[in-house]
C-alpha cells in the first residue's frame, strides 16, 4: 500500500505542500481541487512539478453533486465531469473522487444513481479514468459506505469503484468490519483521518477537527485492518481538515503525517501479516522500563544554584565523568546529571535555553530496536564526537531540540556508569525518601501537543489520557498525560496559548526548553518532607484557604490535615486512591520540582490542585521580583 496524502492536509502554498510531502517520505499525493485552482500554474505544470518531486498523483478530488439529479442539472453534471477528465489528462492522473451528493434537488434512488455512474463510467473508460464513489457522512441520500457500495455494485462497471474514508465510516459509528465483505478490487482508494470523540454536527466536526491517525479517538486501526482483509493494495492516503494544522509548518505537519501513517500500517501489518505495504518494516514499539537519568545543562552560577537545589532535595554528588565536566547526583533510583561542559551538545543547549534539561535517558527493552523504529518514523538521530572511553548510546532529538538516549535494560544499564564515570571517594547516594522519577512535565505551544503525543505513542508502548484544562490566573493551559501501562514512565504535555501563563512564561524565558518540572516519587511524603526540611528545602507555601477547602471537600483526619498544612502538602483523591504532592519554589525562569506519593491505585496528577499551585507559584515569582528596601 502506497503512503499518500491529500494536499489539503498540509498548510502552505502548493509548492510548499509538495516539497514537504516529498521530504516527509510520501510516495503519492492527492490533488485537492482548491489547491490547484489557487496555484498560478497550469495542469501540465502542476503534473510536472509533482513528478519532479518524485511523487505520483494518486487522486484528483473532489467532484461534488453528481449522482441522482433531475434534468437539466443531470446534463450539466455530466458536462462538468468531462471538463474534469480533460484536466486530469493534463495533470497525469487516472482516479477521481466523486463524493455523495448534498444537492438540495438530488432525487436519490439506488438504481438511478447506479445508472448515472454506469453511464459516466462508459465516458471515462476510453480515457482510462476510474470513478471512485465516496459516501459523505452528511450526504443527502448516501452517507454510509454500505449504500455507496450498493450503488457501485449495481453500476457493475469496471471503471466504477468505491472510495473509503475512515472518518466518514467511524464518525457515524458504522462497524468497520462491514468493509470485509467488499471485494478488494472494487475499492479504488482509501483515505484516513482520526478525530477526537466529540458530539457535534458531522460536517463541522469533519472540517475543523480531523487529526492524523493515532492523534484522536476513532478506531482507525480496526478500519484499516478491515480494508487490508479485503485484499486492497492501492494507495492509503491522509485527508485531514484541522484548524491547528492550517497555521502550522508544512514540513512538520507532513512529517507528523508520515509518522502517523507509518505507525498505523505497522500495527496493521502485525495484525494482518499478509498485507504488503510500501513502508519499511520496523521493530515493535519499545517497552520503557524507567528513567535512567535526567541531564541538566548549566554553567557558572546557574550550575551552582542547581547543585544547591539537588542538595536541598536530598541528592548527593556521587560520581564525575572521566573526560567531561559532568557530575552525577543520586538518590534512590534517581540519577540527575549536571553538565557544565562547553563545546558539546550540553554547551549549546545551555547557550540557547539557560539551565535546562537537555537529555532524558530511558531504559528500554532493546535500545537498538528502539532507535531503528524511531528512524523509520522519521525521528532525527543524534550523535556527537565521543571522548576516549565513551560508549555509543543510541539517541534521537526530542522536544525543543533536547535528546532522548536509549539504554538497554539488564546488565547493560550499569555499564555506562562504570565505564564513563569515576566514583567520588566516600560518597553515597542521598536518602530523603525519593525513590524514582514519577513523571516529567514538558511544556510546548498548544499547537504542538498533537505532534508530541503522536511522537510518544508511535515510538513507545504508551497510552494517553483525556486532555484536561488547567486554569492559570492569566489564561488557560491544556494538559495531557501519556504513560506506560505500569507507570514506569509518565510524561505530561502542557500546551500554552499565551506567554502570560506560567507555562507560556517558561517557554518565553527559556526560548522553548522542553522540561518545566520533574516529579519525584516518595513512599512516605511526610517522612520525606521532614528529611528535606533538615536539608534546607523550602517548599512552595499554600494559602490557608486551600486547606480550609480540603477539610470541606474530603474526610481527612484533622491531625493529618494539620500535618499536611505544616509541611505544605497538597491532596487529591479519586475512586482508586489518594495523591499527596508538594512543590519546590520555581526558579526565575519558571522551572520547579515536585514530590508525590500515590496511595493505592491513584493514577492521575493532582489536576484539581493545579490552579492553586500555579497561583502560589506566580505569587512567589512576583514577590521575588520586588526589590527589597
Amino acid at each position: 500500500m502506497m503512503p499518500s496524502t491529500a494536499t489539503v492536509s498540509i498548510p502552505g502554498t502548493l509548492r510548499d505542500k509538495l516539497a514537504a510531502i516529498a521530504a516527509a517520505g510520501f510516495k503519492g499525493v492527492e490533488i485537492f481541487e482548491q489547491d490547484f485552482i489557487a496555484h498560478d500554474g497550469g495542469p501540465r505544470d502542476v503534473g510536472q512539478m509533482v513528478r519532479d518531486h518524485g511523487l505520483e498523483i494518486t487522486l484528483f478530488q473532489p467532484f461534488r453533486d453528481f449522482e441522482g439529479l433531475p434534468e437539466p442539472l443531470r446534463r450539466r453534471a455530466f458536462a462538468r465531469a468531462e471538463r474534469k477528465f480533460d484536466l486530469m489528462a493534463e495533470l497525469g492522473t487516472k482516479d477521481i473522487l466523486i463524493c455523495s451528493s448534498c444537492h438540495p434537488e438530488a432525487l436519490g434512488g439506488i438504481d438511478r444513481m447506479a445508472d448515472d455512474f454506469a453511464e459516466l463510467g462508459e465516458i471515462a473508460k476510453p480515457r482510462g479514468i476510474r470513478l471512485g464513489f465516496e459516501a459523505l457522512a452528511w450526504g443527502k441520500h448516501v452517507h454510509d459506505h454500505r449504500d455507496a457500495w450498493e450503488v457501485v455494485r449495481r453500476a457493475d462497471h469496471p471503471n466504477v469503484g468505491l472510495i473509503l474514508d475512515s472518518f466518514h465510516t467511524l464518525a457515524r459509528k458504522i462497524d468497520p468490519d462491514t468493509i470485509r465483505r467488499i471485494p478488494g478490487d472494487k475499492i479504488f482508494f482509501v483515505q484516513l483521518a482520526d478525530a477526537p470523540q466529540i458530539e457535534m454536527d458531522l460536517l463541522y466536526w469533519s472540517r475543523h477537527f480531523r487529526t492524523m491517525p493515532g492523534e484522536g479517538d476513532l478506531n482507525v486501526t480496526g478500519f484499516m485492518r478491515a480494508v487490508a482483509a479485503t485484499g486492497y493494495r492501492g494507495p492509503v492516503s491522509l485527508e485531514i481538515f484541522n484548524d491547528q494544522f492550517r497555521g502550522g509548518s508544512s514540513k512538520l505537519v507532513a512529517h507528523d503525517g508520515f509518522r502517523s501513517i507509518a505507525a498505523l500500517m505497522d500495527d496493521v501489518r502485525r495484525a494482518e501479516p499478509a498485507v504488503a505495504m510500501d513502508i519499511p518494516a520496523m521493530p515493535a514499539r519499545a517497552t520503557i522500563e524507567g528513567v535512567e537519568f535526567l541531564e541538566f545543562a548549566a554553567r557558572g552560577a546557574d550550575a551552582d544554584r542547581l547543585a544547591a537545589q539537588f542538595t536541598a532535595l536530598g541528592f548527593a554528588e556521587v560520581a564525575r565523568h572521566r573526560s567531561r565536566d559532568l557530575s552525577v547526583w543520586q538518590q534512590g533510583g534517581v540519577r540527575l546529571l549536571i553538565n557544565r561542559s562547553r563545546g558539546d551538545f550540553a554547551g549549546s543547549a545551555y547557550a540557547t535555553h539557560g539551565a535546562t534539561v537537555c537529555d532524558i535517558g530511558l531504559t528500554v527493552d532493546d535500545a537498538g530496536a528502539c532507535a531503528t523504529r524511531a528512524a523509520a518514523l522519521g525521528s532525527a538521530p543524534f550523535d556527537q564526537p565521543r571522548t576516549a572511553g565513551e560508549l555509543p548510546i543510541p539517541a534521537i532529538r526530542g522536544l525543543g531540540g533536547s535528546l532522548l538516549h536509549f539504554l538497554d535494560a539488564g546488565t547493560g544499564l550499569t555499564k555506562v556508569w562504570d565505564v564513563e564515570f569515576e566514583p567520588i571517594e566516600g560518597a553515597t547516594p542521598g536518602n530523603a525518601g525519593l525513590t524514582r522519577i514519577d513523571h516529567i512535565a514538558q511544556t510546548m505551544s498548544y499547537d504542538a501537543m498533537l505532534s508530541w503525543s503522536l511522537f510518544y505513542e508511535s515510538l513507545f508502548a504508551m497510552k494517553r489520557t483525556p486532555m484536561v484544562d488547567v486554569i492559570d490566573p492569566d489564561g488557560l493551559v491544556r494538559s495531557q498525560a501519556i504513560a506506560t501501562p505500569d507507570g514506569s514512565f509518565r510524561v505530561t504535555l502542557n500546551g500554552a496559548e499565551t506567554h502570560r501563563t506560567l507555562a507560556g512564561g517558561f517557554l518565553a524565558e527559556s526560548f522553548g526548553a522542553s522540561v518545566q518540572h520533574v516529579a519525584f516519587a516518595s513512599e512516605d511524603i511526610f517522612a520525606t518532607a521532614e528529611a528535606l526540611a533538615k536539608a534546607g528545602f523550602d517548599p512552595l507555601p499554600m494559602s490557608d484557604n486551600y486547606y480550609d477547602d480540603l477539610a470541606a471537600r474530603f474526610e481527612i483526619d484533622p491531625a493529618q490535615l494539620a500535618r499536611m498544612k505544616a509541611a505544605r502538602i497538597l491532596y487529591d483523591e479519586d475512586a482508586q486512591g489518594a495523591f499527596l504532592q508538594m512543590y519546590s519554589r520555581p526558579t526565575e525562569g519558571g522551572m520547579f520540582f515536585e514530590i508525590v506519593q500515590r496511595v493505592t491505585g491513584y493514577s492521575g496528577y493532582g489536576a484539581p490542585n493545579a490552579p492553586f499551585r500555579i497561583a502560589a507559584q506566580k505569587r512567589h515569582l512576583r514577590n521575588a521580583a520586588v526589590p527589597k528596601a
